[in-house]
């Protein structure tokens, strides 16, 4: 899967851009020339679709046998998009809690939950999130919110990465090679067990109470990349998360 948000939306960490990526001998992309890297991978059973100055998303379909072990979902309603890739163990039992009796598959019950605790609900994000049993990563983009929102689980069972593009574009995606192709420099893997808002940042869901500390990364040419993200647990956010009815999906604050 492939997820490009305009920097105005995203607000990725700072540490995620690397100065050595407009020193390398491969210069990062423009967020067009990635999906196009993308699209030309699987020319025919890959869909994408466009939202002009603000994101692009693409997948690749499941009908490619050969292309990844996990499954690929690409679903939207309301407004809403998810890019989902893994699977839930316990998708049942969440539907019936959430009383989401329609869904049939992973992303429309993130879809369908996030629209839920974004209007009414009275769950933090973390602790929703939590909830997911299985192997998981997905990208949600609430376009009427204008919001980003990025999940993978703690097993480690399935691998996302994250960059950014030429023009300050976040990218986020499970196929390294395009975005070290799209990112130069500036990438690293997405932090298993953590969860992303395009507002209020990174936050691991398993423990919100922890901040999240940048880690300098070093590749093999002794270049210095993107960071890697990880729980200080040594440090403590100043307060405890909020628990009421704005502390969900589309917007969190644990300082």
């Amino acid at each position: 899967m492939l997820a490009i948000f305009h920097k105005a939306f995203a607000h990725p960490p700072e540490e995620l851009n690397s100065p050595a990526s407009q020193n390398a001998s491969k210069k990062p992309k423009l967020p067009q020339e990635t999906l196009r890297d993308f699209l030309a991978r699987h020319p025919n059973n890959t869909s994408s679709i466009d939202f002009p100055q603000s994101a692009v998303l693409a997948y690749v379909r499941p009908d490619h046998p050969n292309f990844s072990p996990h499954q690929r979902l690409f679903s939207g309603y309301d407004d809403i998009y998810c890019l989902f890739m893994g699977s839930l163990n316990n998708l049942c039992s969440l539907n019936r809690e959430y009383g989401l009796t329609k869904c049939n598959n992973e992303a429309m019950f993130v879809i369908e939950a996030y629209r839920t605790l974004r209007d009414r609900g009275p769950y933090p994000a973390d602790q929703v999130v939590k909830q997911l049993d299985g192997s998981f990563a997905f990208v949600v983009y609430d376009t009427k919110a204008g919001s980003v929102f990025t999940a993978l689980g703690s097993d480690g069972g399935v691998k996302l990465y994250w960059g950014i593009a030429a023009d300050g574009s976040v990218v986020i995606s499970d196929d390294l090679e395009i975005i070290k192709e799209g990112c130069a420099k500036s990438f690293a893997p997405f932090p298993t067990g953590c969860m992303f808002h395009s507002e209020e940042g990174l936050m691991n869901f398993e423990h919100p109470m922890n901040k999240i500390k940048a880690m300098p990364r070093i590749d093999s040419e002794g270049v210095l990349c993107g960071s890697n993200f990880k729980v200080d647990v040594y440090t403590r956010v100043n307060s405890i998360p909020r628990v009421g009815s704005e502390a969900n999906w589309t917007h969190w604050d644990s300082h």
